[in-house]
């Protein structure tokens, strides 16, 4: 099955921690993995193990937007130009779909393999935000490119896409944040830190968002009781110190088989309700959901920016759902 799980929380929650564990963990079952790195603050690479270096050297996706639309366009008669395309553009027939676990010019120019204990992962990143976006530009629309990209994956088994969000209600600012299976939104056990789950309860109320909480820095039966009281039964997990992370923290990486047990089974938990989402899935929302945000998008601004009425894109007829087909071939409705 593929799976397409986001990490949320307020920053300094530990969201970027835990995704880069839980990303090692599937890595360690043998999954094939993409990992991106949405978020303002550009931290995923180094908590899974790149340095400095390494981690300014990852391709910006956005710098390769032209690429992407061009190659996501495939043969769609109703996609005139890759120029007309937006963030929320839809596949329609003929478009060009990903997966995971094959190779195309996307992953050739945006991703980069990591290796890890257990194995290696993808990893791919908006890039950050630079000086010369200051007073010019909105860090969404950094991460159309990821939206994009959402908007055109397709399953494949035992592959799963994690994406580390940008901190706090941010992503809300456009149709993302109903692109995944699961969103795991990690919350410290102060008002604070419940704050933001609130926020994402009632956004998503709507969309039909699996929206599971994460305890974390948690330090005794009082944060679990607090946190079960302000967030209910949609608290899943709660992990509290670990060694294992804080030498990860200062530059010192063990062996991730020497993760905490309790931690471990934290993440196989994870696993498990991401896992037990699939067969909830509805192929016809999660269609329907791309379309509306499109429209929404198109009416607000698309259609003045590209000269060009990008409702005409949605192909009616279409329906974004498992399917068979061969790697890199174009998919039918």
């Amino acid at each position: 099955m593929n799976m397409k799980i986001a990490f949320v929380g307020k920053g300094g929650s530990g969201k970027t921690t835990l995704s880069s564990l839980f990303i090692r963990h599937l890595a360690a079952n043998e999954a094939a993995v993409i990992a991106v790195d949405a978020d303002i603050n550009q931290h995923l690479g180094a908590a899974l193990g790149l340095d400095e270096t390494q981690t300014a050297e990852l391709p910006a996706m956005g710098a390769h937007l032209p690429l992407i639309k061009e190659y996501l366009r495939g043969s769609n008669p109703r996609i005139a130009s890759p120029d007309s395309m937006i963030k929320t553009t839809p596949p329609g027939e003929g478009s060009q779909l990903l997966r995971v676990d094959e190779d195309n010019p996307i992953y050739d120019a945006c991703a980069r393999t990591v290796r890890l204990d257990d194995g290696d992962i993808r990893l791919m990143a908006t890039g950050p935000f630079t000086e010369s976006d200051l007073g010019v530009a909105c860090y969404h629309s950094k991460v159309g490119a990821v939206e994009l990209c959402l908007n055109h994956l397709v399953d494949g088994l035992d592959e799963y896409v994690v994406v580390d969000m940008t901190a706090g209600s941010d992503s809300f600012a456009s149709g993302m944040f109903t692109r995944f299976d699961m969103t795991f939104l990690v919350a410290e056990p102060t008002r604070k830190g419940v704050s933001v789950y609130r926020q994402y309860k009632e956004y998503a109320r709507d969309f039909g968002v699996s929206l599971k909480v994460v305890g974390n820095k948690v330090q005794g039966q009082d944060d679990v009781d607090f946190l079960r009281e302000e967030v209910g039964d949609d608290l899943l997990i709660t992990v509290g110190h670990s060694d294992w992370v804080r030498a990860m923290e200062k530059g010192r990486p063990r062996p991730f088989e020497l993760l905490e047990a309790d931690n471990r089974m934290s993440l196989q938990a994870l696993q498990n309700a991401a896992d037990d989402s699939y067969d909830h899935r509805d192929w016809d929302r999660y269609t329907r959901q791309m379309v509306h945000f499109h429209l929404r998008n198109a009416e607000s601004w698309g259609n003045a920016k590209t000269g060009v009425d990008l409702a005409a894109q949605v192909d009616p007829a279409f329906v974004l759902r498992e399917r068979v087909a061969e790697v890199g071939a174009p998919l039918p409705a």
